[in-house]
This record gives structure tokens, sequence and C-alpha cells, in this order.
């Protein structure tokens, strides 16, 4: 069978992570036999958790290459355009924005962009140069929050996409059956992120301290990994909560975290939409969290949980005391966060919208019965995938 593609993901790792999740829910709940996606991984590493998983769903991956130079993967990843001639080129990744532009030129394919965070903020962590020119090319770009592409269509200056799409991410339901209320001993508080300085985890031992001297009950578990965990265990036993709040590896099993959790709390200074909150929702599980980015669209704030400000460890304190203490408000919101998700997260929202991104800018569905019509005259060679077909 042929190895060309329609569609060609650009991501930056196939590691635990957001955009990963979001990559992956995409490819199961799109039409595979009809648009023949692959992906393309600028960091390859094959022991990558969602490498398995795209196999499972027969999509092929390709390493962009083993080389250590921006140039080479860009050199690489042209090739491997010319080889799948796909019609549009994805990148997943912000700053694998620029390098889809480049790996489109000389060709019919169409190249999108993504910004999954802030948008000023994604600038800056690209760095100067990579973070300006992310920025503006590819031209059309597609935003997975409103409040970020707001951001951008405000930006002065030359660095910024011509075309902004928002689609918003999806959840998979299969995941996250209803569940039963939490329990009215100890509250069980989850906060589920990279252990990185965007996310404010020292608000959050800030607020656990003032929960402590007031007394209540309860038990904080913050999962994820990053290169902070080393420095906020060390805050957390200068601030003496080491027995309320405890640092957990990773997990994939975030439904069975939530199962066992009161509520969870979110305390990032700067967001697009994030997974972690949208996942208590569907669990059925209120949420306090930052009003960044579009979590003020995510959470109804006194209905479905409650939103602070950033850097505002009493007022988060003072909101967790509130779910601590009435535990009857805590499972009502989460009932709500739930009848919300199911209204607004679905997996065919996700692909549909994608889609229309894609019409956007410029593409047209010309695959008949299954079968791809190739737009790319450079096709020329054939590649083995490491997965898939």
């Amino acid at each position: 069978m042929s190895n060309r593609c329609h569609f060609l993901y650009l991501v930056g790792s196939l590691h635990k992570g957001g955009q990963e999740r979001q990559l992956e829910l995409l490819l199961r709940s799109l039409d595979r036999e009809r648009y023949r996606p692959a992906v393309a991984v600028w960091n390859y590493r094959a022991r990558d958790l969602y490498l398995p998983m795209l196999r499972a769903l027969d999509v092929p991956v390709y390493p962009v290459s083993n080389g250590r130079t921006r140039v080479s993967k860009v050199v690489a990843l042209r090739r491997l355009v010319n080889t799948l001639a796909p019609a549009i080129v994805h990148s997943y990744a912000f700053y694998t924005n620029v390098a889809a532009s480049l790996g489109v030129m000389g060709t019919r394919a169409i190249a999108v962009g993504s910004v999954r965070s802030a948008f000023e903020w994604a600038k800056t962590a690209a760095g100067p140069v990579l973070g300006r020119l992310s920025a503006r090319w590819p031209r059309a770009q597609i935003f997975n929050s409103f409040a970020a592409a707001e951001e951008a269509r405000r930006a002065k200056g030359m660095f910024r996409p011509r075309r902004i799409a928002v689609v918003a991410n999806g959840l998979d339901f299969d995941r996250f059956p209803k569940l039963g209320c939490a329990g009215d001993g100890r509250a069980e508080i989850v906060g589920v992120g990279y252990l990185l300085p965007v996310k404010s985890w020292d608000r959050l031992l800030l607020a656990a301290l003032l929960l402590k001297q007031r007394r209540l009950d309860f038990n904080i578990r913050i999962t994820g990994d990053g290169p902070l965990q080393q420095q906020l265990e060390q805050r957390a036993r200068d601030l003496n909560v080491t027995e309320q709040v405890q640092f957990v590896p990773h997990t994939d099993d975030v439904p069975g975290l939530l199962a066992r959790a009161s509520f969870l709390v979110h305390t990032s200074m700067s967001e697009g939409r994030p997974n972690s909150v949208m996942e208590a929702m569907a669990a059925g599980r209120a949420v306090v969290a930052t009003s960044v980015g579009d979590v003020p669209r995510l959470i109804d704030e006194g209905v479905t949980g409650f939103l602070v400000p950033v850097n505002d460890e009493a007022i988060l304190a003072e909101r967790m005391a509130t779910l601590i203490a009435d535990r009857a408000l805590c499972r009502r919101m989460g009932s709500a966060g739930r009848m919300k998700a199911e209204r607004e997260f679905s997996p065919d929202r996700l692909v549909s919208e994608t889609l229309a991104a894609y019409r956007d800018a410029g593409w047209q569905d010309v695959s008949i019965g299954g079968h791809v019509s190739s737009l790319n005259p450079y096709a020329s060679s054939r590649l083995p995938p490491l997965g898939g077909r």
C-alpha cells in the first residue's frame, strides 16, 4: 500500500503531556481510512508513552531525523513531505511551527501551526528568534483557547499569524465514566501537571500551610514530573507541610486518580485550555483554579468550581477551605461540571472543528471513497514507517 498520507502531524515528542494526549484523541476519532494520517516526531524516542498508542491505531510514525541541528531536521522533514505528499502538514507543537512552513516550501501542501498556551508566553518560552518565527509562520494557526487567540489578534508587529482558528481540546469520555461521589472523611485534593515554574505549585504549598493553620483535615497529592521536584519538596519541608502534601510521579491513570479525589486544584499562572481542569469536570469533580487562559470559560464561578486570582494564596486557601468544609457543595459542583463537560468536550467536535480550520487555511477535501488524491507533484520515493501500515 502507498505510504502517502493526507494529513501529516508534526509533533515535538510522543512523551507524556497534554498536546500528545490531544493528538492521540484526534487521530483515534478521525476517519483514518479516509484521511490516512501520519505523524512525524521532531525529537523521537523509542520508549515514549504515545508511540505504542499510535501504532495501535495503525498510524505510521516517522522520526524526523537523528541529526542534532534544526537545519538537518528541516531538511529531513522536507524529504518526508516530498515522500508522503500530504495535503496538510499540521505542526502540533508551537516550536515546530516554522519547521512545518519550511517543510512544505516547493510543494502544494498547506502548513498549519499550533498555539497551545498563552500566545506571548509561547513566544517567550521558545526563545527570541524561534518564538517570533513560529508566531508568524505558518500563516494559518490553530489555537486551543479563545483567550490566546484574542491575545494574538491584539498583538502588534509582524510576528503573529494571519489566519487564526480556535479548536478547543476534547475528551475521551470512555476513560471518564460517571464516578460516584467523593467521600466525606478527609478531603483528598489533587493537582495534576508538570513541575514547572509556570504551574506555580509553590502557591499551593503556601495555601496548604494556611489550611493547616486552620486545623482542617485534608491531604494534597501533586501528580507530575519536572525539573522543580526537588525544589518543591524542599519548600514543603521548609513550610512543614510534608504530612499534608505528597509529590507522586506522573500517572496515566488520571481517571483513577480523580476517582479518589474530593476536588482538583489548578494554580498555573499562564494557560491555554488545561486538560487537567477538563478531566476533573468529566470525572464529576469540583475545581478551584486560577483565572487564566480559557479557565473562566471552563469553570462557572460558584457552579462548577471557584476561580481565584493568580498568586493569591489567601483566596486560594479560602476557596479550598469552603470545599473541605462543605462536601455537599463539592458534590453539586462536580455534577454540574460533568454535565457541562458532556455538552462541550466531545471528540466529534474536536474533529469537525479541526477539519473546518484546515478548510479555512485553504484545504479542499479531495478524498474519494477512502482513497486520497495526492496534491504534491514532488513525491518520489517511499519510506517505511516505524508503526502503522
